[in-house]
């Protein structure tokens, strides 16, 4: 079994419902083991005024990094995502941050994420429920790279949780 770290945002329409909707139907693949807090997020990279809600997931699977993935986009696709929304607002975005103690990569997928280590919406929810992971080519923990990050956009806890049933 591995422990996964995935990593939630959205951007469109109800985004607490979509990631609620999300954390349900990951729970129908993969066993949760730990859900951070939300956080509203600055849009990064991308051309959007919508404000993000943005979580981190802890999982247990036996997946490797390409079955995962393309279960994670099955979700993506039912739960509204159009194709070809890289970089554009979206209803909802499923990434595979970090594998623990896996790096891998193929043409579909790069764990851990190629832009973990630049990302404060990824890292700081991540610190939240995994600060002692290690970035298996960084070879530095979570909280590490989070201290070191030089992004500046907001990223700001807000008072909202979602919790999970671990019925998987």
């Amino acid at each position: 079994m591995y422990t996964v770290y995935l990593g939630l945002g959205s951007n469109l329409g109800d985004r607490l419902s979509n990631l609620s909707r999300a954390v349900e139907e990951i729970n129908g693949v993969a066993s949760i083991i730990d859900v951070s807090s939300i956080y509203e997020t600055e849009p990064v990279e991308m051309d959007s005024e919508n404000l993000f809600y943005n979580m981190v997931l802890g999982i247990s699977t036996p997946d490797d990094p390409p079955l995962l993935l393309v279960k994670l986009k099955k979700i993506e696709k039912k739960l509204g995502r159009k194709a070809r929304t890289h970089l554009e607002p979206r209803l909802i975005d499923i990434d595979i941050l970090l594998y623990r103690g896996l790096a891998y990569e193929d043409h579909t997928v790069r764990v851990p994420h190629p832009a973990l280590e630049h990302r404060r919406f990824a890292l700081q929810p991540l610190n939240e429920i995994a600060p002692t992971a290690v970035h298996p080519i960084l070879e530095k923990t979570i909280a590490s790279l989070l201290r070191a990050c030089r992004d500046r956009h907001r990223v700001v806890r807000t008072e909202y949780h979602i919790h999970s049933s671990t019925s998987h």
